[in-house]
């Protein structure tokens, strides 16, 4: 086939580098056949420049080095780079993991302690033995591997996840699993198109899903994720007038591996419940989930294939408190459920806030002073706490409207509103006023 079938090319762009050879070439298949000439150092790119009939040889990509805007340049990437998965034994894995399957850092291929190594750059020049990458120069069945940083342990394998049909040009695992809250691949435009922006970074659009803040959720660079449990992964847009958008990933053809059954039992706020409890905590019975009545709702269980959402059972899917579920009483929307602890004793309420019940659950003015716990809408959806991010990413968080005490979930006014309101819970319905009357309001006793 074509040299450059080889290359991932991307228009207008620049990489900075002192690590380059330049050439005068007629054409980029010229100077890709530089590229794989090149004896300088291992060369992962070229840049070539049409005005000019420039080319120049990169040691780096985009992943090790800084893009810059260029609009006569043209970036082509040796794909196999850019992967960071292996086939077969991965002999020509050439990604940048650099650490074993226990998460020990590999010693560089060119130093001698605390392992003095048999295979060298100097032994072995095609084998890709940089820094301390994992590698598999010897061919072996298990994969690539590495000398350890630690004394005792002379080698070791990594764990490199297998290419699978769905890698991207960028050599990401391009499907995802369940709605993508693991998914840890290197897109990074949205599904119309649109730049990502980066996940430390607060312009054009502010937000609080910053690594420092989830450090466990892998806010990379500018890689789609999901870290809130939305349907998909997404992100921040780099355009103004678009704060966020979904990205186009589709799901694996295989099947996620299969995990642990789930707990019968509530531990923590009970997220892997799933048990049959089918009542709420009053007695109510549970609606089941994938019906529509007598509550519509968008926790549909297609949309949400690893939240258990079976039958009419008590379940967490979105990080409640502890489990819950729609009632089939049409005047009670939703309810916590009883389910038996773990550890066996009593279950604690201290997990939910105890409030003293107030004599007027009523608001005055517009109700920029209520201080209530009503946290039910007029039309009876349940409202979302004031601190997450889903179903509904906004503004209105305690941090920036420190005095308008934005407890949990509980009905405010921070914005001066005619009157208390809240985002709901509902996927399709944004915000609501809330469930309240004006204290001077005694049209009904």
């Amino acid at each position: 086939g074509d040299i450059l079938d080889d290359y991932l090319r991307t228009d207008g762009v620049w990489i900075l580098t002192r690590n380059k050879q330049s050439y005068k070439t007629n054409n980029e298949k010229e100077c890709a056949e530089k590229c794989e000439a090149e004896r300088h150092f291992n060369c992962r790119a070229f840049l070539f420049t049409r005005k000019n009939l420039q080319c120049l040889t990169l040691a780096v990509n985009s992943k090790m080095s800084v893009m810059f805007a260029s609009m006569d340049a043209v970036l082509y990437e040796k794909k196999l780079y850019l992967l960071e998965c292996k086939r077969g034994i991965g002999k020509d894995y050439r990604g940048t993991e650099a650490k074993t399957w226990r998460g020990v850092p590999c010693q560089k291929w060119a130093e001698k302690i605390p392992h003095k190594p048999n295979y060298t750059p100097q032994k072995h020049p095609n084998a890709g033995l940089e820094e301390n990458y994992c590698r598999n120069p010897d061919g072996d069945e298990n994969g690539p591997w590495c000398y350890t940083t630690d004394p005792s342990t002379r080698y070791d394998y990594c764990n490199i996840p297998e290419c699978e049909d769905g890698i991207t040009h960028t050599g990401e695992v391009e499907c995802m699993q369940c709605n993508g809250e693991d998914y840890h691949g290197e897109v990074s435009r949205t599904e119309s198109g649109l730049q990502c922006q980066h996940w430390d970074a607060q312009e054009p659009h502010m937000h609080g899903f910053t690594p420092q803040h989830y450090p466990e959720k892998d806010l990379k660079m500018n890689y789609c994720r999901n870290p809130d449990g939305e349907l998909r992964p997404w992100c921040f847009t780099t355009s103004p007038t678009k704060r966020w958008e979904y990205c186009k990933i589709p799901h694996c053809t295989t099947r996620p591996p299969v995990s642990d059954p789930g707990s019968q039992c509530l531990s923590g706020k009970g997220e892997d419940y799933r048990g049959r409890i089918a009542i709420t905590e009053s007695g109510n019975a549970c609606q089941h989930w994938n019906t529509q009545f007598p509550h519509k709702h968008g926790w549909i269980p297609d949309r949400y294939p690893c939240k258990g959402l079976e039958e009419n059972y008590c379940r967490n899917p979105d990080g409640e408190k502890r489990p819950w579920c729609y009632t089939i009483n049409s005047s009670i929307r939703w309810e916590y459920c009883t389910i038996p602890p773990c550890d066996g004793r009593e279950q604690e309420i201290a997990d939910v806030p105890i409030q003293v019940p107030l004599t007027e659950e009523c608001y005055r003015g517009k109700g920029q002073s209520y201080r209530g716990t009503t946290s039910i809408t007029a039309s009876g959806k349940k409202c979302q706490a004031w601190n997450s991010m889903f179903p509904h990413r906004h503004e209105k968080t305690p941090d920036k409207f420190p005095d308008a005490d934005l407890r949990d979930n509980y009905c405010r006014n921070p914005d001066g509103d005619n009157s208390p309101w809240c985002f709901t819970t509902d996927p399709n319905t944004l915000w609501e006023y809330c469930n309240l009357k004006r204290c001077d309001d005694h049209t009904q006793e």
